[in-house]
């Protein structure tokens, strides 16, 4: 089976798995929202795996950490997005708390790799 080289990096899979969570929160949004809190938190979570897929495809080490502080900056930007969402009143935080751990771990895993290739240069 073919695949490219992100795709086994746990902070993509673990960041593909916070997509699908923040996506399902969003469900709880009010309408009215369909169109500017949910497009920014849609894209800023999106952001945080395509940066990293982005990033390896880069040759020089610069460039990948590069691309992995974007992703870093998109998983801040996601998660104040939904406190945001949760002082509107628009998910309960309970429901943030059970995804918080997520955000952590891909924290942790874009900053180990930063780490990691920063070290390279």
């Amino acid at each position: 089976m073919n695949e490219f080289s992100f795709e086994r990096l746990e902070a993509y899979q673990r960041s593909r798995v916070l997509i699908k969570e923040v996506y399902r929160l969003i469900e709880y949004f009010p309408n009215n929202e369909k169109f500017s809190l949910v497009q920014q938190l849609q894209r800023s979570i999106v952001s945080v795996a395509s940066n990293i897929a982005e990033g390896s495809g880069r040759l020089s080490y610069k460039e990948k950490v590069h691309f992995l502080g974007i992703a870093y900056g998109s998983l801040m930007e996601a998660f104040c997005q939904l406190t945001i969402a949760i002082d509107l009143g628009y998910i309960e935080y309970f429901q943030f708390e059970a995804i918080k751990p997520i955000f952590f771990e891909v924290s942790r895993l874009i900053n180990g790799l930063k780490k990691s290739f920063a070290d390279k240069y």
